[in-house]
């Protein structure tokens, strides 16, 4: 089913699967459309609880504590949009068995970068017979505007009825429909495209890391520069993009305390060239700052 933006997917599905007397449990370090959709679910007078980021001991810690009876539902991001990590999807889904608990995964940073032909967090561990709902967003990988929800029909059918998030709204324009439909027909007909992407982004990965700069490891196109200081973070977003360079600068609260950072993040159709370019300008705005020798 189809919304006119990823964040109210979000919403209009967490809230509307979620009521009163039953638990959303989510990750402490998900999207805020996620967050935010938690929130309007307790609204309704559900139950909202959370547990440490992408640990799998604390959900089961935190499960084990809820009424046995009371429905569930276990809401995480596949791939996280700070840092890139991909979800324990393994191990969560163990602990959702366990308790009889149900996943919701937001594959918004996953689909069309992971996965078998760029099918998403689920793919990528094989386990699509075992997770419940997928929902993303098509102004990522597909360049576009809208959300999605995948799931069994009669979950889909009775979101379709019941979701104020996709009754009372206006539904995705035919241009970004047809836009992601295209988007779709690409990414089926070049699988090689997810290959050069993670291709591009190990290079930075591994580029990085060889000039000295702190970075946060993991298999996706994500690769998040840690520059610490908040002031120093935006005198660096500055110089970079001065000269030439476009990053996202992510600050406290959006981050830890002293964990300010660069997220670069990369396309299958960057060249060596490109990558060599930001190689050599953050190398030399590092060494400008001081944040590498």
């Amino acid at each position: 089913m189809l919304f006119s933006t990823g964040y109210q997917t979000s919403l209009g599905t967490i809230s509307t699967l979620v009521t009163k007397g039953e638990y959303v449990i989510s990750d402490k370090e998900n999207h805020a459309c996620i967050v935010n959709g938690c929130v309007l679910a307790k609204g309704g007078f559900a139950e909202f609880v959370r547990f440490k980021h992408n640990d799998m001991d604390d959900l089961d810690k935190v499960l084990s504590g809820l009424p046995t009876k009371a429905a569930k539902l276990i809401v995480s991001d596949g791939v996280f949009s700070v840092t890139g990590e991909l979800v324990n999807l393994p191990k969560m889904n163990e602990v959702a068995k366990k308790y009889g608990a149900r996943i919701l995964i937001d594959d918004a940073h996953g689909i069309g970068v992971v996965g078998n032909g760029g099918r998403g967090t689920v793919s990528n561990f094989d386990l699509e017979s075992e997770v419940d709902l997928v929902m993303g967003t098509f102004s990522k990988t597909f360049a576009s505007l809208g959300g999605f929800v995948a799931g069994k029909e009669r979950v889909i059918n009775y979101l379709k009825h019941l979701s104020p998030a996709i009754i009372f709204s206006a539904s995705p324009t035919p241009a970004s429909c047809a836009a992601t439909l295209k988007a779709l027909d690409i990414l089926e007909e070049h699988p090689e495209l997810v290959n050069n992407l993670i291709k591009n982004a190990d290079k930075m990965r591994k580029g990085f890391a060889e000039l000295g700069f702190k970075i946060i490891p993991n298999k996706t196109a994500i690769v998040p520069v840690i520059v610490g200081d908040v002031d120093k973070a935006f005198v660096f977003w500055r110089k970079l993009f001065d000269n030439g360079i476009f990053v996202n600068t992510f600050i406290p609260p959006g981050v830890p305390p002293n964990m300010s950072m660069m997220r670069t993040s990369y396309m299958a159709t960057h060249e060596d060239s490109h990558l060599n370019k930001i190689l050599e300008v953050f190398s030399k705005v590092g060494k400008e700052l001081g944040l590498i020798s």
